[in-house]
């Protein structure tokens, strides 16, 4: 069954949202917490990543990479990395999609997760039923971000020093 949009009247897609640092490629642990990598150099991709997202490919899923970069807004890394970063990833795995925000906290803008504005931007280049969709994440953040979208979630846990998400 073909599920359209009242609005648009496109087919809405299930995806799969994807955080980038712990859940694509390995995040740089310092102390317990979770950074980006610093540098090209620096990016390594989860082993498992490719296979698994083949499979979820061909089970007709949409995948797109959501993820929150404030070291650019903290003057901490290029977006000339960042983008290098993406570059790499889309390249060597079958993305459709990244959206990022370059923000930190105090901006309080819509899109840094656990705001759900990135997701709601991807719905509106590739129509999308959240409720058929999915979020990957490795903290809390990302997970509050799927739920507030009525996606249903996944968190990886790595055993940061960061709280555990909250239950749905």
């Amino acid at each position: 069954k073909t599920v359209f949009s009242n609005k648009c009247k496109h087919p809405l897609h299930s995806a799969v949202f994807l955080d980038r640092d712990g859940v694509l490629n390995h995040a740089i642990v310092k102390a317990g917490k979770p950074y980006s990598p610093a540098s090209l150099d620096d990016l390594v991709i989860v082993q498992e990543a490719k296979p698994a997202l083949q499979a979820l490919k061909a089970a007709g899923f949409l995948l797109i990479v959501v993820t929150n970069q404030p070291d650019i807004a903290r003057g901490k890394t290029s977006l000339e990395t960042v983008q290098s970063i993406h570059q790499t990833l889309s390249d060597q795995l079958p993305l459709d999609d990244i959206w990022v925000c370059y923000h930190d906290d105090p901006d309080d803008c819509d899109c840094r997760k656990p705001k759900p504005g990135l997701l709601w931007q991807a719905a509106k280049r590739h129509p999308i039923d959240f409720s058929k969709s999915f979020l990957i994440g490795d903290r809390w953040r990302d997970i509050e971000a799927g739920q507030q979208a009525g996606c249903l979630t996944v968190w990886l846990d790595h055993g940061y020093a960061d709280p555990a998400p909250n239950p749905p």
